[in-house]
């Protein structure tokens, strides 16, 4: 075996254990994590959240999975980084559908208090200018993205887990055309959005929050209006 063969079958060795790891967080329940399955029309992508690190980011998250408040939503935001575009994040949730918020809104977890970092595969809590404005509304990094780990006069985002099956599924979003949009987010909106057809909690019990559900409510009919 000549030395770059040998070389080359010692980064194989490196690399199985990292898949064989991820292979099994994707399948199996791990303590301190809880797992979501995104079911969309690219694909499926499961995600392992850290409840441990950002509890009540997490806890925020799956109050929306649990009450069905991300089914029939999508991914609607491509960003990708000037200097190579196969890298940036997407965007997914409930976008500005106000009928689907929960209240009240998330406590910000920055990536300063929580020891998480903005990584290739983390998901992370979109917000308002105001800090403690998160909802229903995700990115998830393709490559790192330290711009939005906290640091000093920058509060940042909440990332609070992990694509651990599905990445394939994420690059292809980023792909995608992209036009219109305002602000910063101009030129990134989705032509052809993706549909999250549902969200599903593979970790634990359901727990709905119990209100009312008004996106699920039917408008009433001019007849039946008073």
């Amino acid at each position: 075996m000549t030395l770059i063969s040998r070389l080359l079958f010692a980064c194989l060795l490196a690399v199985l254990p990292l898949a064989a790891a991820s292979a099994q967080s994707a399948t199996k329940a791990t303590p301190g994590f809880v797992r979501v399955r995104l079911e969309t029309s690219a694909g499926n992508i499961v995600l392992a959240l850290n409840a441990k690190a950002a509890p009540k980011t997490v806890a925020n998250f799956m109050i929306y999975v649990d009450d069905g408040r991300l089914d029939n939503t999508t991914f609607y935001r491509a960003y990708r980084r000037k200097d190579n575009p196969r890298l940036g994040f997407v965007q997914g949730g409930i976008d500005t559908e106000a009928r689907r918020v929960y209240f009240p809104t998330v406590e910000l977890e920055p990536t300063s208090k929580t020891g998480l970092r903005h990584l290739d595969g983390t998901i992370s809590m979109a917000r308002h200018k105001e800090e403690n404005s998160g909802t229903g509304n995700f990115s998830i990094q393709i490559g790192p993205n330290p711009t939005l780990d906290a640091r000093p006069g920058y509060s940042g985002y909440a990332a609070f887990g992990q694509v651990v099956s599905g990445m394939d599924v994420i690059k292809r979003i980023l792909a995608l055309d992209t036009c219109c949009g305002r602000g910063v987010m101009f030129g990134q909106m989705i032509k052809k959005r993706v549909s999250i057809i549902r969200a599903v909690r593979l970790d634990g019990t359901p727990r709905p929050s119990g209100v009312v559900k008004p996106w699920l409510m039917k408008p009433r009919a001019p007849s039946e209006k008073k």
